[in-house]
């Protein structure tokens, strides 16, 4: 990029805080500098924000993106023009996502590893698609797709990510939470219950009072329905719902399945039934238009997204209300608090509470064979793939899910565990590691056996060692702590252990002369 094109960067000029903003900027330029030995290109940069999963179509950062496109792939940038290149409004987001500061700190190899469960769950070919709605039975079985988004934006998907598919069952949550937003919980829950059926979906039963029993199921997300903008035109009681998918999935241009809409419409002896019982129990709200509130649920059931899309409308759940591609608030605090824990609950039909058991994550799904799983605190993640158990809920998308627990502490009580052999993706991997092993090497060191068997019962690996190699056994063995070398190898610590200056744990013991420790470990 010639200079005078350079210079034509713009800086946009901030009312306050410009010498933070230089201070940070220079800060973030010395430490690529560091790194790398050289001044970074702008093909490096875009690079590092991919790596971090901020997309090159984030609108956060969407003018520091556009400088960046005017320099060369390999085109080196000064300071000068690093700092022209990042608008101050858009620094922040940059130096997080360049320091691994953002929530994931290492998002390519979390998804690198969600790849892996993503295909491990590829041969899972059980169930059959979902028949009772005729455009439903068309779709391909073979469709799998995965969709995830950080509290921070970071995006990921893989599979086919860009196939449209109906919310079906997965717009309840939404559902709810517009109603909730627009009467509060006590008006809701005069008209519908908080808790789980411990019947089908679509039964014809409501609870002790009259109430469905939960906004999860079919009759309570009719009953929702039914309280958001009653008297308005149903065209105008749509683009209400559109416009708080629309704000949740940060701007995205979701659409609407006509054809779906109908055949769900056509099919619908059962929906028809429950609003009509509901009625005759004068659940409903006065003056409700059963017929008018019944289009308005086949609607919102017939708005169709990609996983890419449904993943920023979980992590806007995920992020207490706040859409994270946007920073908009969207939902209150307390509506989100309701409607997750309403999912974690009731989220998975008359699975539920096997689903909250083994894999404990809120999470609701649809005979679309989508499902939408909240992190709360950490991400989003949409799973699509059409073939259903016999219970309604995607295969796959329940295999991907136990695994994924099995894999990271999101597990609503994983965290009680202290198991650290799940790998925590919020926390960087290295610094996990290397905080596990200084805690057992100055256990050891202490003669700390109580620490050291706390350590070992949450899956630390006695053999680990530190930056010198230094093991546990080897911090035991110099100290003379004859205690912790027994339990140490008791616990298979390796006695054969050599660090960086090519010393055994026997090595240090000869050298502090222990005698004891020495008679523990003979001569290899």
């Amino acid at each position: 990029m010639n200079k005078a094109a350079a210079d034509s960067i713009a800086i946009p000029s901030p009312a306050r805080d410009e010498s933070l903003h230089s201070d940070s900027v220079a800060d973030m330029y010395r430490a690529l500098l560091d790194e790398l030995g050289r001044p970074p290109t702008g093909a490096e940069l875009s690079s590092r924000l991919r790596q971090a999963g901020i997309d090159g179509n984030d609108r956060r950062i969407s003018k520091t993106l556009g400088n960046l496109e005017r320099f060369g792939a390999r085109e080196c940038i000064d300071a000068e023009h690093f700092e022209r290149a990042l608008a101050p409004d858009e620094a922040t987001l940059v130096q997080r996502a360049l320091s691994g500061d953002l929530v994931i700190p290492d998002f390519a190899g979390f998804t690198e590893t969600c790849t892996s469960l993503f295909e491990e769950c590829r041969s899972e070919r059980g169930g059959h698609v979902a028949t009772y709605i005729p455009q439903l039975a068309r779709v391909d079985p073979e469709l799998y797709a995965l969709g995830i988004c950080t509290i921070d934006g970071q995006r990921f998907s893989v599979g086919d990510a860009g196939e449209n598919f109906c919310v079906q069952s997965t717009c309840k949550p939404v559902t709810y939470a517009t109603a909730l937003e627009m009467h509060g919980r006590d008006v809701v829950h005069r008209h519908v219950g908080r808790e789980p059926s411990g019947r089908s979906f679509n039964e014809l039963t409501l609870n002790a009072q009259g109430l469905p029993h939960n906004p999860m199921i079919n009759a309570g997300a009719i009953m929702c329905s039914s309280l958001i903008d009653a008297k308005a035109p149903l065209a105008d009681r749509f683009d209400r719902i559109m416009s708080v998918w629309r704000e949740m999935a940060g701007g995205a241009p979701l659409s609407f399945d006509n054809a779906t809409y109908l055949s769900e419409k056509e099919s619908a002896d059962r929906n028809f039934a429950l609003a009509y019982f509901m009625r005759e129990k004068q659940a409903f709200p006065p003056q409700t238009d059963v017929v008018n509130t019944l289009d308005f649920y086949f609607q919102c059931c017939s708005i169709s997204l990609n996983v890419r899309e449904m993943s920023v409308i979980a992590a806007t759940l995920a992020n207490g209300g706040v859409c994270p591609t946007t920073n908009r608030r969207v939902l209150k605090p307390d509506t989100v608090k309701d409607c997750l824990s309403l999912m974690y609950s009731c989220g998975m039909y008359d699975f539920s509470g096997e689903y909250a058991f083994t894999v404990g994550i809120p999470a609701k799904s649809g005979v679309s064979g989508a499902m939408m799983l909240v992190v709360p605190g950490v991400c989003g993640i949409a799973v699509w793939s059409p073939r259903l158990d016999e219970l309604g809920n995607s295969v796959r998308g329940v295999a991907f899910s136990k695994r994924l627990v099995e894999t990271f502490p999101f597990h609503t009580y994983a965290n009680m565990l202290g198991d650290i052999r799940l790998q925590d993706p919020t926390t960087s991997h290295i610094e996990s590691e290397a905080v596990v092993t200084s805690s057992l090497c100055a256990a050891a060191a202490r003669g700390d056996l109580s620490e050291l068997r706390r350590l070992v019962a949450r899956g630390a690996d006695v053999s680990r060692g530190d930056y010198d190699g230094r093991t546990p056994l080897h911090l035991a063995a110099s100290e003379g702590q004859v205690s912790m070398v027994r339990l140490l190898l008791a616990l298979g610590g390796d006695k054969n252990a050599i660090d960086r200056w090519g010393n055994t744990p026997r090595d240090d013991a000869l050298r502090e002369g222990f005698a004891d420790i020495i008679n523990l470990l003979p001569t290899p």
